[in-house]
């Protein structure tokens, strides 16, 4: 419950953040995109279940408060966590690799996509102007603040499983 609870807590933090803090940070219209930090670390964390459980809600409120139609960046973070789970059992605490090479493909892929499905469809085919205006500055400014935001979350998992530890002990 307490997992929930946090996990809960991160996600309107990192998505406010997101909205208000970086909103003022915005370098040539572009903010680091917190949710995509946020999934693909779970998802990495705590496997396929939770990345896309974390992908789904933070797509959510994406697609509330900025989408033109509700499910489609719910739907885009759902396959970007559950993606990322699939590293969990490669996936080390001490090494940053892993998760900032993750988290740079999940920017990346998220990027592209949203140009394929939003933009190309509909006949704008400036692909390099979109990649090197939007997509490869959004996935920089990210991985920047990845250097500082993972690892809260990274402590914030480590305390969580502790605990949850510690109380499964008290049962055997």
């Amino acid at each position: 419950m307490l997992r929930k609870v946090i996990s809960a807590l991160l996600i309107i933090t990192c998505f406010v953040l997101q909205c208000s803090v970086f909103g003022k940070f915005a370098f040539a219209g572009i903010i680091p995109n917190l949710m995509i930090i946020l999934t693909s670390s779970f998802g990495f964390m705590r496997g396929e279940k939770e990345g896309l459980l974390t992908g789904f809600f933070c797509g959510l409120l994406n697609d509330i408060f900025f989408g033109s139609f509700l499910g489609f960046y719910a739907l885009l973070l759902m396959y970007i966590g559950y993606g990322n789970g699939k590293f969990s059992k490669i996936f080390y605490p001490e090494d940053i690799r892993l998760p900032l090479a993750l988290i740079v493909i999940s920017d990346l892929s998220y990027g592209i996509i949203c140009y394929i499905l939003m933009f190309m469809l509909r006949g704008k085919f400036q692909f390099t102007y979109y990649f090197t205006h939007v997509i490869l500055p959004e996935a920089l400014y990210t991985i920047v603040v990845t250097l500082f935001l993972y690892p809260v979350v990274l402590r914030v998992n480590k305390g969580l499983e502790a605990r949850e530890k510690r109380r499964a002990q008290k049962f055997v």
